[in-house]
């Protein structure tokens, strides 16, 4: 069999997968797994960028992912003005002083000459700076969570489309990969890894507690959308004549409307990173990024810049996910911090990318629609499996009893047995890099 039939059919099958949930189960659920497998296909494709180009462990995914989630909160909600009058430009100033303290520190390093001096220098500029900032900020903070906390206690967003949030989201993540990829792409693979972890959890922690921003765990709700909303839709007669006509609910043509309206859009997005990650791959600096990760030394024996080429990965890869990040939130309606768990958005993604096959972006994308599915499935499969296995067993065994409770870890064993499977029959995954 050749290759490109090979890879077709694998598409075909893991598609058909995903079509059998709509003829068993529903189309609205077929259609909330494919959407999800799109925006999970263009996260594995940001970690692809960033492991299978560049050899960059980074296991901080779903900090940037969450900054795309916020991202879409800040372009799209609207402003809150009471907000704003009661301490916004407060927020804004003590912002402004925090980051004037760094720059200051930085300019006073950097142009003084090392000595005793420069360093008592630094510390008298830091921990001023430090008073002043929280003097300034610790004020209007207060000031806009106390206004009307339970429905807002934040200062909102800029009242823009929503379209617009998804580039601001890669934006923002692309920031803050600069940040760390300033301060720790020096490192080693392993301590790049600890490093990237360590960031992802501070980010998350900040969108936690940090109300003013980002509601904390009250979480933002109510986040505008790109397609119409179901309730439009049904209250439409002419939608409601066609769906009738049609022979369909249209309580439930809403629904799958709204889904397919979703996924054009996705569609869309994930074609044309695709198609920009081909090009990119196959030109001359797609090899020279391969050349780096396959080996350092030569690389920068002929004159390659690889701390900063790995720079630029990491950002474009970091971009990605934050893209997907806003998409995921504006496809939920919501912004809910408690949720970014390191399981799901980062695990999750790894093993998608490592299924898939890395350092190939169809193999990322086929993972990502892949292992969300089961990811999704396996546990009403798994519980079926058990309730057929125990059928026989009586009632309040606890041999029984047990089994079926382990049902709901049936994603954990079979995310391990999946990866167990692969690595050991095709370790570079389902379709290789060539």
């Amino acid at each position: 069999m050749s290759i490109p039939l090979k890879n077709t059919l694998l598409f075909v099958l893991v598609f058909a997968l995903i079509a059998s949930t709509g003829f068993t189960d529903s189309w609205n659920v077929a259609l909330g797994i494919f959407n999800m497998g799109l925006i999970s296909a263009i996260m594995a494709l940001g970690v692809n960028m960033q492991w299978g180009y560049a050899g960059l462990f980074n296991v901080g995914v779903m900090g940037f992912v969450a900054l795309g989630g916020l991202g879409a909160v800040i372009v799209s909600m609207p402003p809150v003005g009471d907000a704003w009058a009661a301490g916004g430009l407060r927020v804004v100033l003590g912002l402004i002083l925090g980051a004037a303290t760094i720059v200051g520190a930085i300019l006073f390093w950097s142009r003084m000459p090392a000595g005793r001096m420069r360093a008592i220098g630094i510390v008298v500029i830091l921990v001023a700076g430090f008073f002043i900032f929280r003097a300034v900020f610790d004020g209007g903070v207060q000031a806009v969570e106390a206004i009307d906390p339970a429905a807002t206690g934040y200062l909102g967003g800029l009242g823009l489309p929503v379209l617009l949030a998804w580039p601001v989201g890669g934006a923002l993540a692309a920031g803050a990969a600069w940040i760390v990829g300033k301060t720790a792409l020096g490192l080693r693979s392993d301590y790049l890894a600890i490093a990237t972890l360590g960031i992802a959890e501070i980010i998350i922690a900040v969108l936690k507690n940090e109300d003013w921003l980002s509601r904390g765990v009250k979480n933002v709700i109510g986040i505008p959308r790109p397609v119409p909303y179901e309730i439009d839709l049904q209250n439409s007669p002419a939608f409601i004549e066609r769906m009738t006509n049609w022979g369909y609910d249209p309580v439930t043509a809403s629904a799958i409307t709204v889904k397919l309206a979703y996924a054009g859009l996705f569609i869309v997005i994930l074609l044309g990173l695709l198609w920009l990650s081909q090009a990119a791959l196959n030109s001359p600096w797609g090899r020279m990024m391969r050349a780096i990760r396959d080996n350092e030394v030569s690389a920068e024996a002929m004159g390659k810049d690889v701390t900063r080429r790995h720079l630029q990965i990491f950002i474009l890869g970091s971009a990605v996910c934050g893209l997907a990040g806003a998409m995921m939130t504006t496809l939920d309606g919501q912004l809910t911090p408690g949720t970014y768990q390191p399981l799901r958005f980062t695990f999750l993604v790894w093993v998608m990318v490592i299924v898939g096959g890395s350092g190939n972006n169809f193999g990322a994308v086929l993972g990502g629609f892949l292992i969300w599915f089961l990811w999704v499935m396996v546990e009403p499969y798994g519980l079926a499996v058990i309730e057929l296995v125990t059928a026989g067993m009586a009632d309040g065994s606890a041999l029984k009893d047990h089994l079926l409770d382990s049902a709901a870890h049936m994603r954990l064993l079979t995310m391990g047995l999946i990866l167990l499977i692969v690595l050991r029959f095709s370790p570079r995954g389902l379709i290789p890099e060539r």
